[in-house]
């Protein structure tokens, strides 16, 4: 199992906006041009239910690349969710957090990885 770690930021020093522009393109880049944006975005307003409750973290190691989650990914976790097995949860192991899939198996709660 790889150990993973997450370096955690307030979501309220994080920057969440990001410009919209009118203009589509099948590949590349959007034009600099002035014209041709909208207002920003507010990611999140998109990503985020409870901002004072919420984290960004990156993450650091390969134990969840089958659920997607790479090494160097910044993952958005909210401490306002009861965990659920079936969710990724970070959960402090031996005093480290780890990122890993909650899962039941009869009474027993286990933190799987996603290799």
């Amino acid at each position: 199992m790889d150990s993973l770690t997450l370096y955690d930021v307030p979501f309220e020093l994080i920057a969440h906006e990001a410009p919209l522009f009118l203009c589509t393109t099948p590949a590349g880049f959007p034009s600099p041009a002035q014209d041709d944006m909208e207002e920003p975005i507010d990611l999140g307003a998109w990503l985020i239910d409870h901002p004072a409750a919420s984290y960004i973290m990156r993450v650091s190691g390969h134990s969840m690349g089958g659920a997607g989650i790479n090494d160097g990914d910044l993952v958005v976790v909210s401490r306002s969710a009861e965990p659920r097995p079936g969710d990724i949860v970070i959960a402090m192991v031996h005093g480290d957090r780890t990122m890993k899939r909650l899962r039941r198996r009869g009474e027993r709660l286990w933190l799987v990885p996603e290799a």
